[in-house]
């Protein structure tokens, strides 16, 4: 008879990652894949005091281009805004909705959280861990990534986690950072931040499909030609 896979707690394997960083007296370079400004608050307060982090926004997700520059402003002022322990610098990935859109083919009708947007994490963390190798590569030394996106009570943290180990899998030079940023009250804590900062929050992920899954009175998906 085999015994249940016990669930991994990716919070105390960060826990543990950290303290070592601290013992060794390192700070790391970090690229943080940001999804957008809230979910990007609480984990850049958390780990500026540990790393030394790289913004990287890359969200060819977000079909509708006015909804992105506006997304893109709000990480780029909250930046500017937030008191950080470690500097923090910004890198803007391409905006490339019809990636994004080719990777789903197919995948159009699946529910929120099901395959297509296990697609999506999977460009996404790709994509940071490619622009991680290339940090590294520059550097000479090794280069982490996380993303942002296990702040979400409705992001699956296990498939976001086994997603960036396996985009990091083929590349040398970087490592994935596990988290579960929604532990500990980051959640809660991103939304103080939000309020605090007067940052907009969006209701839906970013494509046109959560779009239309959580306003299906909206005549226009956004969908670029």
């Amino acid at each position: 008879m085999t015994s249940a896979k016990s669930p991994v707690n990716w919070q105390k394997r960060l826990d543990l990652r950290i303290r070592r960083f601290q013992d060794d007296g390192l700070v790391p370079k970090l690229l943080l894949h940001a999804c957008c400004a809230p979910c990007s608050s609480y984990v850049l307060e958390y780990l500026s005091q540990y790393f030394d982090i790289t913004l990287f926004y890359y969200n060819p997700n977000i079909t509708d281009r006015d909804e992105y520059l506006k997304r893109v402003g709000e990480v780029r002022r909250l930046i500017a805004s937030l008191p950080a322990v470690h500097p923090v610098s910004f890198v803007e990935g391409p905006y490339e909705p019809q990636v994004f859109l080719h990777a789903v083919k197919g995948l159009e009708k699946e529910p929120e959280g099901g395959a297509r947007c296990a697609e999506c994490f999977r460009l996404r963390l790709e994509k940071t861990a490619s622009v991680a190798a290339r940090m590294a590569a520059a550097d000479g030394g090794e280069v982490l990534f996380t993303t942002t996106l296990t702040i979400s009570p409705l992001k699956n943290a296990d498939l976001l986690n086994e997603t960036g180990i396996r985009a990091a899998s083929a590349f040398e030079g970087i490592a994935w950072l596990d988290s579960d940023f929604k532990k500990r009250d980051g959640y809660k804590r991103s939304i103080q931040l939000s309020a605090q900062y007067g940052l907009y929050r969006q209701d839906y992920c970013g494509c046109a499909f959560s779009k239309a899954a959580r306003h299906p009175e909206s005549e226009n998906c956004f969908l670029p030609e």
